[in-house]
């Protein structure tokens, strides 16, 4: 910024002043929910509204002990509560450390502070990168250029002049500029827009949405089927007492109430996981997306490389007319002039010192990713270019070629500085630039991208990478980082939009990439059907990022890259990519098998109800009898299950995977309890009789289904199934009167449930094989 004059700020008194007015900004509100939020959303739910109107009817039977599963309900809600609670502690402590600072000007100093101290009429310093966080008026520019597309809808870059307006929300790609508060906090322009983007994250997933969308469907099924259910008992001349049971006991089964809950409690864990390894989870839900993507997208400047950039080498083209050191004086002055705050500014004011040489900066051009060049003008009326050799000139000579190719062929980054006698400055490039000298500056790898690579590499994950930087150079920085297919790499300056979705069929490694064109590619990619993943830190990723499946920044990216990404990876360690991957597949793993366990007892229970609508027979079961079966095969085991190390990669569609072991293990119930109705009215058995063995047979049946799902069976599963079953045949031998159960341990009963049970186990997978078949069919 020119310090051709001082700009004094507001003084303490009158920024005290303004806050006692109100005339203070807010920070966007947290994306995790309220306190508030949490509690109410945990606990007034449809099905803890139905399970209260079950409980009304339960009373008036008198029968209290059936009332047992309220406790479940009110234990799965606190535990629910509680961890989305640990959750929402964890983001919004690492959201604060990662928050933006704003520089403002107050009695004539530069401050950092954080954005809610920003009062009307400060006076704010605006950088490449950051984010404008109130509306404003420019006041002070220098070739500050602003995109407006998370307001407007338009990428195209706005030259800001003074006097210009400037929007909240809208951020810095080029060039720096003071602007002055005009409109803070609620009154500012993007204000609600961003509260709406950020509350839309949210703490739920897809995952959790198609889990409401399954239940709300279920919903619409379970209490018309409990109401016929009952109303068919009471005509078939069953007490009253005793329909209000059977039909209650139905409705409990088909209630699939602790799904939400062990998926909300899965992601909730993942965060405060990830939190630890100081990775910021800004959409909940991204953490399943990224366990999904099968092409990661990476901007080579900042995650491949450390993007510290180190000048190597300076070239003279002709010494005849500058010698090396003059040329050095030269790029001092031209650096020192632009005062670029990117990588490559900073390594080069690093480099060339500055020195007094009477050099007066009059106007500028500050560099932008579209442009790919910056350009300064002095006050004896000279220009200076400095950028990207191929976008400054249209040919070179054969020496100077040549020695392009081997810089490029070491990984270098190549800058060409040039000379214009053309008066004025405009976006346009003079006909008579003259080249002076080259620069090459050099990018170190990251030591853990290897690895990182290597390990997305063996998971399947394809890799592109994105630059804006030579074709030759990206494939030579990849090569050095173990990416893939580093043959080949193409000049994304040289193509057309329409070739975009046949390149992204055979490249993947893309140099000379706009903004524009970055966002391109990952469209092209999703059109293949690709869940696309993108890393970036820059500006220029900023379209990208918002267009990709899930986006990741690094902490020591731009504020705008920031403030659009899924993750920030706050310690800007590449490695962390795994961790979040990996704690990804761990959730949506552990999800399909808990999700699957639920639905065991809808299915059965769906299937039951459905067929005692015909029967002349009462419900086989009471809910105080189905309490043992949903704790010991599906409430205990689900806890343990969602929390499982599992980060295999997904495997087939989540709704197959989910419902072939519930579908198949529904039927077999159905099959065991039907057999044993049949035999029950042969041989004149009692209703508690036949309850007694179905309950037996059913839970024998959620024990087969609970050591399919819970595979690969470890030692530590393998007890932990036969500490529940031991439990469960407790239940029958000591809690038999508290469950309604007779003495199941006789010769009358064990003739009957010990050859059900040694056929239940071909029946359940002869079921699965074909009902995987009619999946697959489809």
């Amino acid at each position: 910024m020119s310090q051709k004059k001082m700009l004094p700020g507001l003084t303490e008194e009158e920024v005290l002043d303004r806050v006692a007015r109100g005339e203070v900004n807010q920070s966007i509100p947290s994306t995790t929910r309220s306190l508030k939020q949490i509690f109410f959303d945990n606990s007034v739910t449809l099905f803890n509204f139905i399970n209260l109107v079950i409980a009304g009817f339960i009373i008036y039977t008198g029968s209290y002990k059936n009332l047992l599963f309220l406790g479940v309900i009110i234990t799965n809600t606190a535990v629910g509560i509680y961890q989305e609670m640990r959750a929402k502690k964890n983001i919004d402590k690492l959201s604060l450390l990662n928050e933006a600072k704003v520089t403002v000007i107050r009695e004539y100093e530069y401050q950092d502070i954080p954005q809610n101290e920003v009062v009307k009429d400060d006076l704010i310093m605006l950088r490449r990168g950051q984010q404008v966080v109130v509306d404003g008026v420019v006041i002070e520019t220098e070739g500050m250029e602003c995109d407006e597309s998370q307001l407007t809808g338009e990428s195209d870059p706005i030259i800001k002049v003074n006097g210009s307006d400037i929007l909240s929300g809208s951020f810095i790609i080029s060039g720096h500029g003071i602007i002055q508060a005009v409109s803070v906090g609620e009154k500012s322009y993007s204000y609600k827009l961003s509260i709406e983007a950020k509350q839309s994250k949210g703490l739920y997933s897809e995952l959790i949405f198609m889990m409401k969308r399954l239940i709300r469907i279920l919903t619409v099924i379970i209490i018309p089927l409990g109401a016929l259910l009952m109303f068919t008992s009471i005509t078939s001349g069953a007490l009253l007492d005793e329909a209000i049971l059977g039909s209650t006991a139905a409705i409990i089964g088909m209630i699939p109430e602790g799904l939400i809950l062990l998926t909300t409690v899965a992601l909730a864990v993942g965060v405060i996981k990830l939190s630890r390894q100081q990775v910021l989870v800004q959409t909940m839900g991204a953490i399943e997306t990224l366990a999904r993507v099968d092409v990661l997208c990476l901007d080579k400047t900042g995650t491949l490389t450390s993007g510290n950039l180190k000048v190597v080498e300076a070239e003279v083209i002709n010494q005849s007319d500058h010698s090396l050191t003059e040329f050095s004086k030269l790029v001092s002055s031209i650096v020192h002039g632009l005062k670029e705050d990117n990588a490559t500014g900073t390594a080069l004011m690093q480099y060339f010192r500055e020195e007094e040489e009477g050099f007066i900066v009059v106007s500028q051009i500050p560099f932008s990713s579209a442009r790919k060049w910056s350009a300064i003008k002095n006050n004896v009326g000279e220009s200076f270019y400095i950028g990207a050799p191929e976008y400054l000139f249209k040919s070179f000579t054969d020496a100077q070629q040549i020695k392009m190719k081997e810089a490029m062929a070491q990984g270098l980054r190549i800058l060409a500085v040039a000379k214009s006698k053309q008066f004025e400055l405009s976006q346009e490039l003079p006909e008579d630039l003259e080249l002076l000298g080259f620069i090459y500056l050099e990018d170190e790898i990251r030591k853990e991208a290897p690895a990182t690579l290597a390990y997305f590499r063996r998971e399947k994950v394809d890799i592109c990478i994105i630059s804006g930087d030579h074709p030759e150079t990206v494939s030579q920085i990849a090569k050095r980082a173990g990416v893939d297919k580093t043959g080949v790499a193409i000049d994304m300056s040289q193509v057309t939009d329409q070739d975009i979705p046949q390149i992204v069929k055979d490249y993947r490694i893309f140099g000379r990439v706009s903004p524009e064109q970055k966002k391109k590619l990952v469209i092209a990619l999703q059109d293949e059907s690709h869940v696309v993943g993108m890393t970036g830190d820059g500006v220029n990723d900023i379209l990208a990022l918002k267009q990709s499946d899930c986006s990741i920044v690094m902490s020591n990216g731009s504020d705008a890259a920031k403030g659009i990404a899924d993750f920030v990876l706050l310690d800007s360690n590449f490695d962390s990519l795994i961790g979040v991957v990996s704690e990804g597949r761990q959730v949506i793993n552990n999800i399909q098998r808990v999700a699957s366990l639920y639905l065991t007892k809808t299915v059965y229970s769906l299937l039951l109800a459905a067929v005692y609508i015909f029967l002349s027979s009462a419900y086989p079961f009471q809910p105080i009898q189905l309490s043992p079966i949903n704790a010991l095969t599906v409430g205990i085991p689900s806890f343990f299950l969602a929390l499982r190390p599992n980060t295999s990669p997904i495997k087939g569609k989540f709704l197959r995977n989910v419902l072939i072991p519930p579908i198949s293990s529904g039927i077999t119930v159905v099959i065991m309890t039907l057999t044993i109705e049949v035999w029950g009215n042969i041989f004149h058995w009692t209703y508690p009789e036949k309850s007694t063995v179905t309950v037996w047979l059913t839970g024998f049946v959620g024990f087969i289904v609970l050591r399919e799902i819970a595979k690969p069976l470890t030692w530590k599963i393998k007890t932990m199934i036969s500490v529940l079953f031991v439990l469960f045949i407790s239940i029958f031998i000591f809690f038999g009167r508290i469950f309604s159960l007779v003495d199941l341990f006789t010769i009358k009963f064990a003739l009957v449930y010990v050859p059900l049970m040694i056929i239940a186990v071909p029946i359940f997978y002869t079921i699965k094989k074909g009902v995987t078949w009619l999946f697959d069919k489809k």
